[in-house]
């Protein structure tokens, strides 16, 4: 079979790069080695983990802020079967909505482990054995990325548990170790504790989330603790000892130290992720890798092997699924002779928690790095009218603009609702807002959103509410 544009993989990424190809007119088909489309994203990653985090939600707000509102329910009871089933139904909603949208824009898809196996040709080999060779005139690799391990701890997903295992845990640990404090290891160290786990977080690093704005990072820990979270930073893991019944932790300070012993019902290792690229015949077809096991691609994301290209958690960049999504699109586009692009400088950067926190361009660590003169405006939720009303007032709304020309340079959101907030001003830094653009923008009261105006008046100093 002859197609202009084999995909390889079908998360966000692939499967978005296939239909915008056949959109425009190119022959397309996909490469799935599992039985569901949507990759790590749909099937154990983003879906099931946002299901988790909002039922687990839910069942704290009746257990504990109800009563605040006047709403006597009682004691809510927990039936974590049901609640995994819930999980469930919004994965197959999900994996089989792109089953349709794959079928409706009319992309082939073969399911098995792709293969390149030469200029132009991919074998799909499915799980029993069999083979089918694919040629092509573009191939896109969107394999994405797998879970990285810790030297000497074996994951077996059941008392010791990457981010798939801890999805499908049957019953609630008394005792929870999670090793890890970025996006991955708050978010589902989150579900666990509303649902009634002690949850330790164990991170070398002096901070947590690694790579966001510090100011962030240090109100966003003490929100976390306040709600009965225990960190250990600047530690590492020596070793995990697992038994019949649970497992033993060892950490040391990440300078040395004497060692201490952490006793956990299971342990979640969130540690980050690398690029998966096994079995696709990389060395075979001579495409470069870098140090971190990352493809290597030019301004359009081809590889050094011409006809094969490749996005999202497989090249260099931020591991995240609209990120990813972007990638496809630009490529796509490139392929059939559009100017494919993606602006690498409004990537938003959202962590599920509650509250959530959300981040947008530069974080002031980095414009100090950059030698780039800035000014900073600041807006407590304190301070705003619905976060009051709704008794959701920890974080704040920060916008970073260029002291010159007041253009916003980055924005950072630890609040309700952050992950939509963010998007006001992620639009508005793509077409080169100021920070008085934004403040001269009307918003509606009373809403969250004015949080955003007053932060952007703040730049100024000029904040009204506050």
């Amino acid at each position: 079979m002859s197609y202009d544009l084999v995909v390889i993989g079908t998360g966000p990424g692939g499967y978005v790069c296939a239909i915008r190809a056949a959109q425009l007119g190119l022959k397309t088909a996909v490469v799935e080695k599992r039985a569901t489309h949507g990759g790590t994203c749909l099937n154990v990653g983003c879906i099931p983990s946002k299901a988790l985090l909002h039922a687990s939600e839910a069942f704290e707000e009746a257990n504990k802020h109800f009563p605040e509102l006047g709403i006597d329910v009682g004691t809510p009871k927990l039936d974590l079967k049901k609640m995994q089933a819930f999980k469930q139904g919004g994965v197959d909603g999900n994996t089989k909505g792109v089953e349709f949208l794959l079928k409706k824009n009319k992309v082939d898809a073969f399911h098995g482990r792709g293969r390149i196996a030469g200029a132009g040709r991919v074998e799909v080999i499915a799980d029993d054995g069999g083979t089918q060779m694919l040629e092509t005139k573009s191939i896109v690799i969107a394999t994405g990325s797998d879970v990285t391990r810790l030297p000497g701890v074996e994951i077996d997903e059941k008392t010791v548990v990457s981010s798939t295992g801890a999805l499908e845990l049957a019953e609630v640990p008394k005792k929870l170790v999670v090793i890890g404090a970025g996006v991955i290891g708050l978010e589902l160290g989150s579900v666990w504790r509303r649902l009634g786990a002690e949850v330790t977080v164990i991170e070398y690093l002096d901070r947590v989330l690694p790579g966001m704005d510090g100011e962030v990072g240090k109100q966003f820990q003490r929100i976390l603790a306040k709600q009965g979270m225990v960190f250990k930073l600047s530690t590492k893991v020596t070793g995990v000892e697992t038994a019949k019944k649970g497992a033993t932790v060892t950490v040391e300070p990440a300078k040395g130290g004497e060692a201490e012993k952490i006793e956990a019902d299971v342990v979640l290792v969130a540690i980050g992720r690398v690029p998966y690229t096994e079995g696709l015949g990389l060395e075979t077809v001579g495409v470069a890798t870098d140090e971190k096991g990352r493809i290597q691609t030019d301004s359009h994301y081809a590889t050094n092997v011409t006809g094969i290209y490749a996005i999202g958690d497989v090249i260099a960049g931020p591991m995240l699924a609209h990120k990813a999504e972007d990638e496809g699109v630009a490529v796509a586009e490139i392929l059939a002779g559009q100017a494919g692009h993606v602006n690498y400088g409004v990537i938003p950067n959202v962590v599920y928690t509650f509250p959530e926190v959300a981040s947008v361009g530069k974080s002031e660590e980095e414009l100090k790095k950059d030698g780039i003169a800035y000014k900073a405006g600041k807006f407590p939720f304190t301070a705003n009218g619905r976060a009051k009303a709704n008794g959701t007032t920890d974080g704040f709304v920060k916008i970073l603009a260029d002291e010159t020309t007041d253009r916003v340079l980055g924005v950072h959101i630890v609040g309700a609702d952050a992950g939509n907030l963010i998007a006001e001003v992620a639009v508005a830094m793509e077409f080169a807002a100021s920070a008085e653009d934004i403040a001269r923008t009307c918003h509606a009261h009373p809403t969250l959103t004015e949080a955003v105006k007053e932060a952007a008046l703040a730049v100024d100093k000029r904040a009204i509410h506050v």
